[in-house]
């Protein structure tokens, strides 16, 4: 081929446009985050989690891996109300990439755009681990979700622009499909409104607001204090003036508590996957409700 037509070639393809925009790199700091990450950014965006659903995301190590993908990140999706206090300011310190620090459209905490409940009236560590900002578990509540798609979906849309109204008809199509599976769940839920309840750490108080569930007493004497013995043999004499119906956990607790009672109280120990991937099959943000409400009903009415 001549040399000029090579030439001509290439520069048609330099002038030739390309993709709107390239792909925004999202770095999600837990599975449900990063579940609504990729139902919103779809193919636009290249989602990293960095917990899997077997892990406390209280206590994560910043690792150089971590750190690495933050540092490429264009977004930085977290839950917030100090649930990754422990990890991820080093992560962001260590990273060094100025356009995911806090205050930045680049970093976005969930819980910032959702009403916290439990928020303490002072601090007092004696109390076990409080959480200043409110209890952060909010995912349990897919209202809540609903609200931060919204969110998220504006935070794409500046970071890449020209994909905008790609990321819109993302959002439009999810909140369909939310707000109908959320209908779904509550006309299925509607028999556990009072349902009486035992869990084994504060981690439900969304989901018992959202569905009426009653708890009677919680495993744990303090937030993130294991339970003793002692103090599980007086549970279980709570449980015989106040019975409940079910001991619910989560997915990634140790759940040798909840079985010792179980064991004694012969009540069912009901395992959530509070999470996405923390069952088999709640392997996106639709089933992990489907599950969850599933389990709910089925050992609670």
């Amino acid at each position: 081929m001549p040399k000029y037509l090579i030439i001509l070639l290439f520069t048609l393809g330099m002038l030739t446009p390309g993709p709107a925009s390239a792909n925004v790199r999202v770095f999600a700091c837990e599975p449900e985050w990063g579940a609504l990450a990729m139902e919103i950014g779809g193919d636009k965006a290249n989602v990293i989690v960095a917990t899997s659903a077997k892990q406390d995301p209280h206590f994560i190590s910043a690792r150089p891996s971590l750190i690495a993908q933050v540092r490429r990140a264009d977004l930085v999706f977290c839950n917030g109300a100090d649930l990754e206090i422990g990890w991820l300011p080093l992560l962001l310190r260590q990273a060094g990439n100025a356009g995911v620090q806090p205050g930045t459209p680049g970093y976005l905490e969930a819980a910032s755009f959702v009403k916290k409940l439990e928020v303490p009236t002072s601090l007092d560590r004696s109390l076990g681990d409080i959480h200043p900002q409110g209890n952060p578990h909010i995912a349990t509540n897919p209202h809540n979700i609903f609200s931060v798609a919204q969110i998220l979906a504006e935070r794409l849309s500046a970071i890449a622009p020209g994909d905008r109204a790609y990321f819109v008809d993302r959002l439009a199509s999810f909140n369909h499909r939310w707000t109908e599976a959320m209908t779904r769940w509550e006309r299925q839920a509607e028999g556990l409104r009072g349902v009486p309840v035992v869990v084994q750490h504060s981690t439900w108080v969304y989901l018992v607001q959202w569905l009426g569930l009653n708890v009677v007493v919680t495993l744990e004497p303090k937030p993130g204090i294991p339970p003793s013995t002692s103090h599980l043999e007086t549970v279980l004499e709570t449980l015989r003036s106040s019975p409940a119906k079910m001991i619910i956990n989560a997915a990634y607790e140790n759940d040798k508590p909840s079985r010792w009672l179980a064991e004694r109280s012969g009540l069912p120990e009901v395992s959530l996957p509070f999470t996405v991937g923390g069952s088999k099959e709640a392997d996106d943000l639709f089933r992990l409700f489907d599950v969850t409400v599933g389990l709910l009903v089925e050992n609670g009415e």
